[in-house]
């Protein structure tokens, strides 16, 4: 079997398996850079020195984080194989990912964030802002919402995580009132619950949100580098300094492991000088 012909039918099962588009997104991008180094290859002529030698080559300059997105591909992609039956024996069964040390999420103060705020001019930004903050989601999780997803009897949304799994997440009344102004000016019949400024109006895009954060980072005259995922690591890191169980920040953010949660326990400034203060 060709590494082409793998791709193509570790796609399709992958697919099947309910892997997202945007893991099967990167995936591709990964086995792009296989196949240009490999050229199209059979499966049973990837040994794993081949493999080491295409990880030191072309996978040199990578950061640690990058390097081991690029193994865990191949190991994926190589055990499919195997197990498939294509393959006798599993080259990428011993390949390792380097060691990495623990990385604290960047967040913002509560003084930035109250800059951000009159950094937004109109509804949509104030709402895709709070909704961003207040929610704590994940940007993929807020390109896919509908209006109809929105409860706002309970402020509250259903939420489609990694993996697919759904997840109830809750906005503040701050929120809630910038939602729905902003839903009332709406002039277009789009189910989608934000949508792009120009005409024809259509859904936000991942660049799209992201965009949106960043000009109204530019007007709030923050000087770092502002993205919709610091507002996630803010939204953990003050539920922590006001006291939230860890436990119950990992259900809202749909950690599967309580490792991914507890640094923002490490990171939390105001809670370590709180303890300080007590004892010392």
């Amino acid at each position: 079997m060709l590494l082409s012909e793998a791709w193509v039918k570790y796609q399709s099962d992958k697919k099947i398996e309910g892997y997202s588009p945007l893991t099967l997104k990167m995936y591709g991008f990964q086995y792009n850079l296989l196949k240009r180094f490999f050229g199209d290859i059979k499966m049973s002529g990837i040994t794993t020195e081949k493999l080491k030698q295409y990880l030191i080559e072309a996978g040199g300059h990578l950061k640690a984080s990058s390097l081991g997105h690029r193994i865990r591909f191949i190991k994926s992609l190589l055990k499919w194989t195997h197990e498939e039956g294509y393959i006798l024996k599993n080259p990428a069964a011993k390949l390792k990912e380097p060691k990495l040390g623990q990385r604290i999420p960047k967040f913002l103060s509560k003084h930035e964030i109250e800059h951000l705020r009159e950094g937004c001019h109109t509804p949509m930004e104030n709402a895709l802002f709070e909704f961003f903050y207040s929610t704590g989601c994940r940007i993929g999780e807020v390109a896919k919402l509908n209006r109809d997803d929105i409860n706002f009897t309970g402020n509250s949304v259903i939420v489609h995580g990694k993996g697919d799994k759904e997840r109830e997440v809750y906005f503040n009344i701050r929120c809630a009132i910038w939602l729905k102004r902003y839903l009332e000016e709406r002039d277009d019949d789009e189910h989608c619950l934000f949508v792009t400024e120009r005409n024809p109006k259509r859904r936000m895009s991942v660049d799209s949100l992201r965009y949106t954060v960043k000009r109204i980072s530019n007007r709030a005259g923050i000087k770092k580098t502002i993205h919709p995922h610091q507002l996630r690591h803010s939204y953990a890191t003050h539920m922590v300094d006001n006291g939230a169980p860890l436990e119950v920040i990992q259900s809202l953010l749909g950690h599967e492991k309580s490792e991914t949660t507890r640094v923002y326990a490490h990171l939390s400034g105001k809670l370590r000088h709180d303890f300080y203060s007590k004892y010392f």
